[in-house]
């Protein structure tokens, strides 16, 4: 138990010494100054043109819900199905259909999205 702890606090430990660095040395060489140029926006380099506000068409948003769904339940139907099998079968059994019932609801909602005319 306490090997485990160890090895999270470890993780953690190697995570904030990469992460500081790189968080605090852009900092202290960063230029102070702000001219009006460095305070200016870009798009890709170039100085923005026309109104940055518009209208995006959001009818790939239904597909990327149902991406981002089939993505979790391949990777947990994985892991479920690598896992030892537990000390009573049927518990096990109820918390994967529980998990699938939201993932079904989660699914059915985006293809409900994916069939509407308006998005289009």
């Amino acid at each position: 138990m306490a090997g485990n702890f160890l090895d999270i606090l470890l993780t953690a430990g190697f995570g904030l010494a990469f992460a500081v660095p790189v968080i605090v040395i852009p900092w202290l060489f960063s230029p102070r100054n702000r001219t009006p140029m460095k305070l200016a926006t870009f798009e890709a380099g170039q100085v923005p043109q026309g109104d940055a506000r518009v209208h995006l068409l959001m009818q790939y948003y239904p597909y990327l819900l149902i991406f981002v769904v089939a993505d979790v339940v391949s990777m947990f139907l994985f892991a479920w199905a690598i896992a030892p099998i537990g000390s009573i079968p049927l518990i096990d059994d109820a918390w994967i259909g529980m998990f699938l019932l939201l993932i079904f609801i989660a699914l059915g909602f985006a293809i409900h999205f994916a069939r509407r005319r308006e998005l289009w």
